[in-house]
């Protein structure tokens, strides 16, 4: 038979054994992960879009700056070449193609003026000269003072302050079976020829000393400047290296020859159009079918690609599809892409027609190597890699649809993060009172058990009573 002691307390509850901080973490739990979830998810797809921006940003620069690589290297522009090496030699310098062919008569190289002392077959280069001073000039300078000071005065002193004095001019000290003596040389080119003149009263010293026309040292090699004649037009250097001539160019005059002419030209290619334009398309394509997947539709949400919709990637596709139209020269019977072979499949890829594209280069392959691939890039001749570029600026421009779109994604991830952060707060607020209500209950629960404990007291001697 039920007691009315168990009645009480199943009534109540007590001894349930209820865990009231488990309670509340479920009852948290349950308010939160919905919303969280939401969160989490939408900040997922936020992060997948703006990785995708970036990897079509970086994939559309890595296709631009691989083309602009590819056009410069000589096996599209062949290789600068001189038929006599032995009186001059060239080299392409960065920065474009030179125009080639030339015609270069070298008359004359630049030589650095040079000095010696006569040899003292008693001395070394330890031997000392005695303490004194020296002017050193070089052309039109200041002059800079040479100075020798006790005990350091010995030729190897000599030199070594010549040396440290930055004016350009070297010192040595040679010796061999004629004796011991200075020799000074200073840069190449006529205006580098430099005087050096005893300022000291010490007249040993006047052995090492050169005016210009005379003095102690006697001059071997006077300075001058190279003389070539380019295309029939006298020009005159300070160096047998010459940068400037020729853009893009670098002439190394290696022997005077007056009356010989050299022939500048340039290597054939060793890489054709036709490749180009065969790497090129397979390039775009790769491209093209990556931004296809990112943007595809899918049959639901789950298969979409992660960029379906984004009018960015559109307007990325449709400028990147208008570079078939766009004229690459403003004449001549090939000025486009399309012209030579090059269509747009329904998906945005490219396709070549190569029979199209050799029946063009059979007509015009100078005329389509220039249209491609221009000596000289200009707004009416970008080439194919100038067009590229034209192209990325436009897409990746400050305030361009790609930048709008990044900015749109990174401003959305911050709002995000803002409510997860409001989330964890009101739930932890949401704890808090939960807990408060929980605590206050279980105090109320210990205070009925007390109650429950006394009633059962009384009900058992009431009981005994009632029995005895």
């Amino acid at each position: 038979m039920t007691s009315v002691s168990s009645s009480i307390s199943t009534a109540l509850g007590i001894g349930s054994g209820i865990d009231t901080s488990a309670l509340v973490s479920s009852l948290v739990s349950a308010a939160r992960d919905p919303k969280q979830k939401m969160i989490t998810d939408r900040q997922s797809v936020n992060n997948a879009r703006i990785s995708a921006l970036a990897s079509a940003s970086s994939s559309l620069d890595t296709f631009a700056d691989a083309l602009n690589s590819l056009l410069a290297g000589t096996g599209y522009a062949g290789t600068p070449a001189s038929n006599d090496p032995g009186i001059a030699s060239v080299s392409a310098l960065p920065g474009g193609t030179p125009k080639l062919p030339a015609q270069l008569e070298v008359k004359q190289l630049a030589a650095a003026q040079t000095i010696a002392s006569a040899p003292v077959s008693t001395a070394t280069a330890s031997t000392q000269l005695g303490a004194g001073s020296f002017s050193l000039k070089v052309g039109t300078g200041a002059a800079v003072p040479i100075t020798l000071t006790a005990p350091n005065t010995s030729y190897s002193d000599l030199a070594a302050a010549i040396n440290a004095a930055g004016t350009g001019v070297t010192a040595s000290v040679i010796t061999d079976n004629q004796g011991t003596r200075l020799v000074m040389k200073g840069a190449t080119g006529a205006a580098n020829s430099f005087t050096f003149t005893n300022t000291s009263g010490n007249t040993a010293l006047d052995a090492f000393t050169w005016n210009g026309a005379a003095g102690g040292m006697t001059r071997q090699v006077q300075a001058q400047d190279s003389i070539i004649l380019l295309d029939g037009v006298q020009q005159q250097y300070s160096s047998n290296t010459i940068d400037t001539a020729i853009a893009n160019l670098r002439i190394d005059l290696n022997k005077a020859a007056p009356g010989t002419s050299v022939t500048l030209a340039t290597t054939q290619p060793t890489t054709t159009m036709r490749d180009l334009m065969v790497e090129f398309v397979d390039a775009y394509n790769t491209l093209m079918k990556a931004l296809n997947t990112a943007t595809a539709k899918g049959a639901d949400s789950s298969s979409a690609g992660v960029l379906n919709g984004d009018a960015s990637i559109r307007d990325m596709k449709r400028q990147l599809s208008q570079m078939t139209s766009a004229v690459l020269a403003p004449s001549g019977s090939y000025t486009t892409l399309s012209s030579i072979g090059v269509a747009t499949n329904r998906d945005g890829t490219l396709k070549l027609d190569t029979d199209m594209l050799d029946k063009a280069l059979a007509a015009d392959a100078a005329g389509i190597t220039q249209m491609l691939n221009p000596p000289v890039k200009s707004a009416t001749t970008p080439g194919l890699a100038g067009l590229m570029d034209g192209v990325r600026d436009k897409i990746q421009q400050k305030d361009g649809a790609l930048a709008t779109a990044k900015a749109k994604y990174e401003k959305l991830g911050e709002q995000l993060a803002e409510q997860l952060e409001k989330l964890n707060d009101q739930m932890t607020d949401y704890q808090a009172q939960l807990s408060k209500v929980y605590t206050a209950m279980e105090t109320r629960l210990t205070a009925l058990k007390a109650t429950q404990s006394y009633l059962e007291q009384q009900v058992a001697m009431w009981t005994k009573s009632d029995n005895g």
